[in-house]
């Protein structure tokens, strides 16, 4: 979503138009995205108040994701997700916003200084300090080499809106656990950071205790392998998968139940895959 808004403020207008008409399929895959998860949060949340435990392992023993599994999901994936907005101090993203080919979120109604010859992003930068922990120091950067940071602000700021509304379900089911995002600096894989370890709040730890802690932070093999299990269709209308809750209401003002679609049962039993066909 994030890095193409930037290319929608191109001066390139071909590639502007392109992505903002992208834009719209890219606000279905978010919605079904954030929904999804949605749902797996509420259907944890009830299990523990039908169950009135907490236990991971009773939660998994009645079809459902446990929230701690979820947690190191989100530290998994949003890790990776922040790499992708590239490196924090970049000359290739100075360059692209110098020639007009991608802008910020919003440039034309965020900001006033569209050429940004001057202006600095104060950074968090890691150092050598003799021994396996990082010494963070605050750096000054030009503000054009720190494009690719800028943006991945804003997309961190709306994946905090994401978990707030995730946090939400858990608070209307009466449940005090909370979900969070991992801090920029965590797992990563890219950047300035790459190299070395820091824990979900951003602090500065060895190789050795992030080793010792990964089990704790990150999906583990046992993890993927319960998660795995659970990924078998469920076909018959008005039946849920026990990891899931069902959604709020229908399609096209539909019950949930309605039979959306009609499977070839025959070829999932030999394991070719469902063919679905559309009805009504």
């Amino acid at each position: 979503k994030f890095q193409l808004l930037a290319l929608a403020e191109s001066g390139f207008d071909p590639l502007a138009r392109t992505t903002r008409f992208m834009l719209t399929e890219e606000a279905h895959h978010m919605f079904v995205g954030e929904t999804g998860v949605g749902r797996i949060i509420q259907r944890a949340a009830d299990v523990m108040n039908e169950l009135k435990t907490d236990d991971p392992e009773a939660i998994r023993n009645h079809g459902a994701i446990d929230l701690p599994t979820i947690q190191r999901y989100i530290n998994r994936w949003f890790s990776s997700s922040v790499n992708l907005f590239g490196g924090e101090i970049s000359n290739n993203a100075a360059t692209y916003f110098a020639a007009g080919l991608k802008g910020r979120y919003k440039e034309e109604d965020r900001f006033e200084d569209h050429v940004v010859v001057e202006g600095i992003y104060e950074m968090p930068v890691p150092h050598q300090n003799g021994a396996d922990v990082a010494r963070l120091a605050t750096e000054e950067i030009p503000l054009r080499n720190a494009m690719n940071e800028i943006l991945r602000d804003d997309y961190i700021g709306d994946c905090e809106f994401v978990v707030d509304r995730w946090n939400r379900i858990l608070e209307k089911a009466d449940r005090p656990e909370r979900l969070s995002l991992p801090n920029r600096r965590f797992n990563r894989e890219m950047g300035i950071y790459r190299g070395w370890s820091f824990d979900p709040e951003g602090n500065p730890i060895s190789a050795i205790e992030f080793e010792r802690r990964s089990a704790d932070w990150l999906p583990t093999a046992s993890d993927k392998s319960y998660v795995k299990s659970l990924m078998t269709p469920v076909l018959e209308p008005g039946k849920m998968a026990a990891w899931i809750a069902p959604p709020r209401k229908g399609i096209d003002g539909k019950d949930w139940e309605w039979e959306y679609v009609r499977f070839d049962k025959a070829s999932v039993g030999i394991g070719l895959g469902a063919k679905p066909s559309l009805i009504g």
